[in-house]
């Protein structure tokens, strides 16, 4: 008798902590990049930094997610490439050599695009007046000159099953946003040293036109409308951001901002468009029908990106400057919570997957 009890115990502490496991497993998350200590892992049901992936000196920014959450994809600043993290163990897998400064991550199709510069020298970002290497966030269009004479950006497309890099695409000067087009087949990009929006064709890299936008305008953030009729761009120099109509590229709305628009995106609902304005610390609700505004809210310094959990219910706010992530109820706008922890935050995903910035 004995011996079954103990038999039928184990069996159930095993179901117990099979149960516990795949709960633990389903739980939803947030991954924030930290320029100077890795990975975040937000538990969104607590709202609390539940772990950080200590992916050594890199100075990840950009990030993405495969399609089934297991790994994540971090663009590394310091170190020229892309990582691969198992979130399960929270450990770099695989690397790629990309190049310098690679910035923006987007994975789609079994591939990653990622965006880097070699005309910059991939330091840390500063603000207007700071010393020190890197990009200058208040960046004059004055400077336009030495971006036209320093080497355009690049976009390399990694091959996720061997995650090597099978093609590089020259963009534009500073590439920026990555969008693709409702049916798959374009590429867009933002290059905000020359003012335009390049588009190439996905599956050969193959340049198949591009915008000039105003001059000194520095295009950043991209987004497609839940439509796919248009594309929204924001204008970080003059405070603006462009609609753009999906076929022609043509604008056909120019909607003035709070200052230094940069992340972009509609919410789950497509219902509302969320601007993040950097430099006027403020995010911006508009309507996703006519643009009309809605509502500001105040945030922290350099909030860039943003994504909403995957309920919708809240929107979560990488904050650089204030060195913390801002939660904010998705109905009110207003803010609930700071979570703290995280030195210079850049970008921001959530699995399961949902709106945001850079998703």
């Amino acid at each position: 008798m004995q011996l079954k009890k103990a038999a039928a115990y184990l069996a159930l502490a095993s179901v117990t902590t099979l149960s516990a496991g795949f709960a633990l497993a389903a739980a939803p998350v947030a991954y924030v990049t930290s320029e100077t200590m890795g990975v975040g892992v937000i538990d969104l049901d607590q709202m609390t930094l539940a772990r950080t992936f200590a992916v050594g000196d890199d100075g990840p920014r950009g990030l993405s997610l495969t399609d089934d959450g297991k790994h994540l994809l971090v663009a590394n600043k310091k170190t020229a490439d892309l990582s691969e993290i198992d979130t399960a163990t929270g450990k770099v897998v695989r690397r790629a050599k990309i190049g310098q400064n690679p910035e923006f991550v987007r994975v789609y199709r079994g591939y990653a695009y990622v965006t880097y510069e070699p005309g910059e020298d991939g330091g840390p970002p500063q603000a207007a007046g700071a010393s020190g290497g890197g990009k200058v966030e208040n960046k004059d269009a004055s400077k336009d000159d030495d971006d036209a004479n320093s080497p355009p950006a690049e976009i390399a497309i990694v091959d996720l099953k061997t995650l090597r890099v099978v093609r590089s695409v020259k963009s534009g000067h500073e590439t920026e946003g990555v969008e693709f087009s409702a049916d798959g087949k374009e590429l867009l990009v933002t290059n905000e040293g020359d003012d335009t929006v390049s588009v190439y064709h996905v599956g050969t890299g193959k340049p198949l036109r591009s915008i000039k936008l105003d001059h000194g305008s520095r295009p950043r953030g991209i987004k497609r409308s839940p439509d796919g009729r248009q594309y929204v761009v924001t204008l970080e120099n003059t405070n603006k951001f462009v609609v753009l109509d999906a076929h022609s590229l043509q604008p056909v709305k120019t909607v003035d901002t709070k200052m230094g628009p940069y992340g972009v995106a509609f919410d789950p609902s497509g219902k509302r468009l969320l601007v993040a304005a950097a430099r006027g610390k403020t995010l911006q609700v508009f309507d996703s029908g006519t643009y009309g505004h809605i509502s500001d809210i105040p945030v922290g310094q350099r909030c860039w990106h943003f994504s909403f959990t995957p309920d919708g219910s809240k929107v979560l706010l990488a904050c650089g400057r204030s060195n913390a992530v801002y939660v904010l109820d998705a109905t009110s706008y207003q803010t609930v919570k700071q979570i703290e922890g995280l030195s210079l935050p850049w970008g921001i995903v959530t699995y399961p997957r949902s709106a945001g910035s850079i998703e």
